[in-house]
């Protein structure tokens, strides 16, 4: 057994430490304050396990002892982590993670409860303890405090002296020590007492091993990931890894790395980030692609670290060389060569790569494709920016002289000025597709999409393509069909849409198929000079979808949850068959290393749920769902359920019953006249009433999905905001909450007398 005093004093003196491959904190404000409210009231939280270690048996994190035998916390590092934070007031010298999860805890001696610091609710109220004060400075501060209070001075004081003794508070300590418990041995054990959360891969523990012999390895690598994140590129450490044993092995899997001096390792990492860089500056210059929304395929990439490495000088031979391997990794992507069992094919294309060069994987490919590398209209049939498919509309963009529909000019960083970035451009604006009824799938479909300049997209704005299309071709002639915009004018009236994208998807096909067969040909017109990089804007003001999702992943992470990715392909790990196209994406859990990987999918119907979840994902379909999950979770985590207080209205009146009845009636007609059935609506008003229904959406971080789907169906009319601005139904409001009403109400369009 240990003290919690005992543990901090050792963390201070560098006797307790963290393995190198320890995960990051990963706790949120309320598994904090769920651990703080647990411990004061007595409640049991687990022990520690901690691996007693040789130095030179291990790498560390924050700082070592000088010689002598190390305590490496190996479960438990949540918990002291948030206690060492909470009682010292700064982080561990062994952190990584987001610090404010555990700063400006406070204590409140009435009822017991902790919160982390709010301004104005707790500024003047001494009621209010700091936690961190508390065990730095001691009772006495706090004894004047409540000198205003004698009644309670007693109590309140018993209060605090309970909380300090928290650091009496005894853990169970086991421990794991002898010469035969090396870092493999260790990191199974690891795995297996921490199974409520994610494994370290196998990645994790050659990095450990790698580690032990050269303890820089890791921040190296971050070094090199930093620097190409801030070029646009974002990869994992896993990744890197991946390429740096490529070139030192040959082999696929992580444990031929066992027989790798750290010497020969620094040596095949230090080639491998250069094999990169060079496939980034053709990748960039030569296609376009040089961004990382763009970068699909990212795991052939070590096939062709492998494939430098075995050419002369470790670079491309020449241009058609470049391109070969450029259109090989063009078509491995698109077709999820390395969506599958990712170290089987990459062990296969290793040893072909070494056997027969480029010329062998194309030829590989083409066979694991039953022969067929052809681009076809329909392989452009699906929507969002997160298909495979999109980044070749942008490559064609940038590669095939695409020009600008407003100034005419060819979308190239020469010519646009060095100010100038893109924006992505529903070719059929999203508002005039909705009100002809045409669903979410096709009115985002690739085929719709185009790139323009800024200044052009706020010309263009919501204009009938039939308006400005005419105006554009008058001025720049040839322009429409740089963009593969279908010549026949009958095919730009809003009835004839689903020909338009067919007609589309037919050109687009064709240049495609046309530019990669001269990549593959090495017949290609050489680029004038490298293609520079193209800043690409995203905005979607106007689309309530987006914005919603958007809302959410502020929301989540301001809960203390990790950042999602944003329109996030998802393919089948045994066919490479894409499964949906997630709004959001949490690859690792909503908290890195804990729970299963988490998809937001809004088009259900266009996605294979069954198989998501048959692969162990949590999928949500609704961000009402989502963010309702993620708020009972985090009420779990602190240990209360009590519902967060809403700013209340002005008192009740006889306009309360009518407000009850108009509720209903919006429910009735969405359904009847909008074919939205409000499932989620109807049942927050059976349980909290219409007036508390309409305020709990109207403090929501984001609108509503019934608001969304309304928005989508040109029926904002039908929406609680529009409620809740109506004359007879402001007295039942706040003046906050009607304005926030108004606010949705005109983000998005819609507009009532005030």
């Amino acid at each position: 057994m240990a003290k919690l005093s005992v543990l901090l004093h050792e963390i201070d003196n560098g006797t307790i430490l963290l393995p190198e491959f320890q995960r990051g904190y990963v706790w949120n404000r309320d598994q904090v304050r769920g651990l703080m409210r647990s411990l004061y009231r007595g409640y049991p939280v687990g022990g520690l396990l901690l691996w007693e270690t040789e130095p030179d048996q291990a790498s560390i994190r924050g700082g070592a002892t000088d010689g002598g035998v190390r305590r490496l916390l190996l479960d438990g590092q949540q918990r002291i982590t948030s206690l060492y934070g909470v009682i010292r007031g700064h982080a561990p010298a062994f952190f990584e993670g987001d610090a404010s999860a555990f700063t400006g805890l406070r204590f409140n001696v009435e009822d017991e409860n902790f919160e982390f610091y709010a301004p104005a609710k707790m500024r003047d109220d001494p009621r209010w303890v700091d936690v961190t004060l508390l065990f730095t400075e001691g009772l006495d501060s706090f004894i004047q405090d409540f000198s205003a209070v004698p009644d309670k001075l007693v109590v309140y004081i018993k209060r605090l002296n309970r909380l300090t003794q928290l650091l009496d508070l005894e853990f169970h300590e086991e421990k794991i020590a002898g010469p035969d418990k090396d870092v493999e041995v260790v990191v199974d054990i690891f795995n297996r007492v921490n199974s409520g959360g994610t494994a370290l891969s196998k990645g994790d523990l050659a990095l450990a091993k790698i580690c032990a012999h050269w303890s820089p390895a890791r921040q190296v690598m971050r070094d090199h990931l930093k620097r190409w994140k801030d070029a646009g590129f974002d990869f994992s450490l896993d990744w890197l890894l991946r390429n740096a044993t490529a070139v030192a092995t040959g082999r696929a899997v992580f444990t031929a790395l066992d027989t790798v001096s750290a010497q020969e390792f620094e040596t095949a990492l230090a080639k491998s980030t250069g094999y990169v860089g060079n496939f980034l500056d053709a990748v960039s210059g030569r296609l376009g692609l040089d961004h990382d929304q763009v970068l699909m395929g990212r795991y052939a990439i070590p096939v062709i670290s492998r494939l430098l490495h075995l050419s002369p000088g470790g670079k491309f031979t020449d241009s058609v060389h470049r391109d070969r391997v450029l259109f090989w990794y063009v078509q491995s992507a698109l077709w999820g060569r390395f969506a599958g069992s990712t170290e089987t094919v990459l062990a296969q294309d290793y040893e072909v790569a070494k056997e027969s060069g480029i010329d062998g994987l194309i030829a590989s490919l083409e066979r694991w494709r039953g022969g067929n590398l052809e681009i076809r209209p329909h392989d452009f049939e699906a929507s969002t920016r997160g298909s495979r498919f999109y980044p070749l509309l942008y490559m064609l963009t940038r590669v095939n002289g695409a020009r600008d529909l407003g100034s005419g000019l060819e979308l190239r960083a020469e010519m646009l000025g060095k100010h100038a970035s893109l924006q992505v451009h529903h070719i059929f604006p999203k508002a005039l597709l909705y009100k002809a009824k045409y669903e979410r799938d096709q009115v985002n479909a690739i085929a719709n999409f185009c790139f323009l300049t800024q200044d052009t997209n706020l010309v263009i704005g919501k204009r009938d393509p039939q308006e400005y299309f005419t105006e554009a071709e008058e001025k720049h002639p040839g322009v429409l069909a740089s963009q593969w915009i279908p010549a026949d004018p009958d095919l730009w009236r809003v009835e004839r849409y689903p020909d338009f994208l067919a007609a589309r998807r037919e050109l687009l096909a064709q240049a495609v198929q046309s530019f990669l067969t001269e990549l593959r040909n090495g017949t290609s017109a050489e680029v004038p000079a490298d293609l520079q990089p193209v800043a690409v804007v995203t905005v979607e003001q106007d689309d309530v979808r987006a914005a919603q999702v958007k809302a959410m992943a502020e929301e989540i992470v301001r809960l203390g949850y990790t950042e999602p990715a944003l329109d996030s392909e998802i393919a089948d790990p045994i066919t490479g068959r894409a499964l949906a196209v997630a709004e959001a994406f949490w690859p690792d859990g909503l908290q890195a290393g804990q729970g299963k990987p988490v998809v937001l999918e809004l088009d259900p119907d266009v996605a294979d749920l069954p198989r998501l979840e048959e692969l162990g994902y949590e999928v949500f379909t609704s961000v009402d769902a989502l963010l309702g999950y993620v708020t009972r979770r985090n009420e779990n985590a602190a240990g209360t359920a009590v519902d967060e207080p809403v700013e209340r209205g002005r008192p009740v009146t006889a306009g309360a019953g009518e407000f009850d009845q108009a509720m209903r009636s919006i429910y009735d007609r969405a359904r009847g006249e909008a074919n939205y059935h409000a499932a989620y609506f109807l049942s927050m008003l059976a349980e909290h009433g219409s007036l508390v229904t309409a305020r709990r959406l109207l403090h929501a971080p984001t609108v509503s999905d019934g608001f969304a789907a309304l928005w989508e169906r040109g029926r904002l009319d039908l929406t609680v905001e529009a409620l809740v601005v109506q004359p007879r139904f402001v007295d039942l409001f706040t003046p906050a909450e009607v304005e926030i009403a108004w606010h949705r109400l005109g983000q998005f369009g819609y507009h009532a007398d005030r």
